[in-house]
């Protein structure tokens, strides 16, 4: 296969990930967590101009789950910080790129100035038609099922649908992210190999790989690395990472 001929239809269409090891790395540098998730930022920088290039159609990043605020205090204070000054910082970046932010996830549990700000990033990439960026934050796969089980329970108890016609596609469309094709590809950085009740419903036929590079340090070649294994697990033949790179070229 020559480089000209990888067609862009082989590449994932929605990429999620689950962005670990930022305290780990941290650690090893004998520095504090934070000093981890701030670092973490330039790897989310990067996989969403890599992503965009290729012309990927979205990205979910698992930025804080539901699990998180058991963390200490502190360091779930510091990350809400983080995330307030990188909605600020990065969303206008975004809009002038075309790309559309969306956050998923129960966003009562923050408070009002964080709850202001995703709105107002929200709002103001809603009408882009590039790429769509997911940040899930305070989100659980079950608490997504739980939500849309809610709302088609709600239907039925108003008499709008019968039981009967409670399908597997009534319940896609209440799920978030339904305007979105399935994940295709899940990537878990820093060796973990768990799906940590991410996206469990639109993971269901996705293919997981995972590096045991920490989130930190994961770049463009990374990225490009776990799609040329998708591929090759996906078609059954071996493409390279200058084929996909030609291909951002060619975007």
């Amino acid at each position: 296969m020559s480089n000209s001929q990888l067609s862009p239809e082989l590449l994932p269409k929605h990429i999620a990930i689950i962005m670990d090891g930022n305290g780990r790395w941290a650690k090893a540098q004998g520095k504090p967590r934070v000093f981890g998730h701030k670092n973490g930022v330039a790897a989310v920088r990067k996989t969403i101009t890599t992503s965009a290039k290729l012309g990927i159609k979205a990205v979910t990043l698992f930025a804080f789950s539901s699990e998180n605020w058991r963390r200490p205090e502190e360091e779930v204070g510091v990350l809400m910080e983080l995330f307030i000054s990188v909605l600020s910082s990065e969303v206008k970046r975004l809009h002038k790129n075309n790309l559309r932010l969306r956050v998923i996830g129960d966003k009562s549990r923050f408070n009002d100035r964080l709850q202001k700000k995703i709105a107002q990033a929200e709002e103001l990439t809603a009408g882009n038609s590039g790429m769509v960026i997911n940040i899930a934050a305070n989100y659980g796969g079950k608490w997504d099922i739980m939500q849309a089980t809610k709302a088609i329970a709600a239907m039925v108890e108003k008499g709008d649908i019968n039981v009967d016609e409670v399908s597997e596609e009534l319940i896609t469309q209440h799920l978030t992210m339904a305007d979105l094709p399935e994940v295709d590809l899940l990537i878990r950085t820093s060796g973990e190999c768990r799906i940590s009740n991410f996206m469990l419903w639109q993971m269901a036929y996705a293919e997981m790989y995972f590096t045991p590079i920490y989130w930190p340090e994961f770049n463009e070649d990374s990225l490009i690395d776990a799609i040329s294994w998708f591929i090759d697990r996906e078609r059954r033949f071996g493409c390279t990472g200058e084929q996909i790179k030609s291909l951002m070229e060619s975007n």
